[in-house]
């Protein structure tokens, strides 16, 4: 038992720490959306035909399917990204407000019987799925390989996730959301299933980049995955989220 809580405490100050980083979540400042043909973006003139931007007579690495050129501009680096039929620039401050107000993270305190042995069951063939952002009126695209059935509290509860390379991807909401935790929705990561098994460990449930930064593209959980149950583990609500 401390070990598998020590373990959990050392993923969540990396977690802490990504989010600080050059590249994490709290440096991004900004998300400027191109028009088809020629954009000043910082001063810069960026040329988008179709889902390619071109600056000057160079073609720009998208972050799909990644990684995406980097052009740094004082103490702020641009890069393209491809939403569906949006493509934009996101922009990364060192200085960066966000980064420079965080105060760190809270969580639950970790409980190891929400590390879950789950009933794996699945698609043959995967499903498509369409899941609504937070951009409005914008949709992504995922594959989910089957659905996880467990119990929490003597409930049965079943959750979807989205293929992620060759892991899960939980998006999740329970009865916590909007009270102790953030209330769109918590993301959650799971190694492949193994003889019909997965395993979900709730206390590694963590707030989406749009909880740090209005500039994030986040997918919102299918109505499948509105739990009916309280899941007293992972990251607690952030600011006034």
């Amino acid at each position: 038992m401390a070990s598998y809580i020590e373990s959990v405490e050392i993923w969540r100050k990396q977690r802490e720490e990504s989010l600080k980083a050059p590249d994490g979540w709290l440096s991004v400042a900004g998300l400027v959306w191109l028009d088809e043909g020629e954009n000043t973006v910082e001063g810069i003139v960026f040329t988008r035909r179709g889902n390619a931007v071109w600056l000057g007579e160079k073609e720009l690495k998208t972050d799909i399917p990644g990684p995406a050129d980097n052009m740094t501009v004082g103490d702020k680096t641009l890069f393209v990204i491809v939403r569906g039929a949006n493509v934009g620039l996101r922009v990364r401050d060192k200085q960066s407000q966000f980064l420079r107000e965080f105060r760190g993270l809270n969580w639950y305190p970790v409980r190891a019987e929400y590390r879950i042995t789950a009933r794996w069951i699945p698609y043959e063939p995967p499903q498509p799925r369409f899941l609504d952002t937070v951009l409005e009126g914008f949709e992504e695209e995922y594959v989910s390989p089957g659905v996880a059935e467990f119990e929490v509290s003597g409930v049965t509860c079943r959750l979807e996730p989205m293929l992620s390379g060759q892991r899960l991807f939980f998006i999740l909401r329970d009865k916590t959301s909007g009270k102790t935790t953030y209330g769109a929705s918590r993301f959650l990561y799971a190694e492949a299933p193994v003889d019909g098994q997965v395993t979900i460990d709730f206390n590694k449930a963590y707030n989406p980049p749009c909880v740090f930064t209005p500039y994030a593209t986040c997918p919102l959980p299918p109505a499948t995955n509105w739990l009916a149950v309280a899941i007293e583990a992972g990251e607690l609500k952030y600011g006034d989220h």
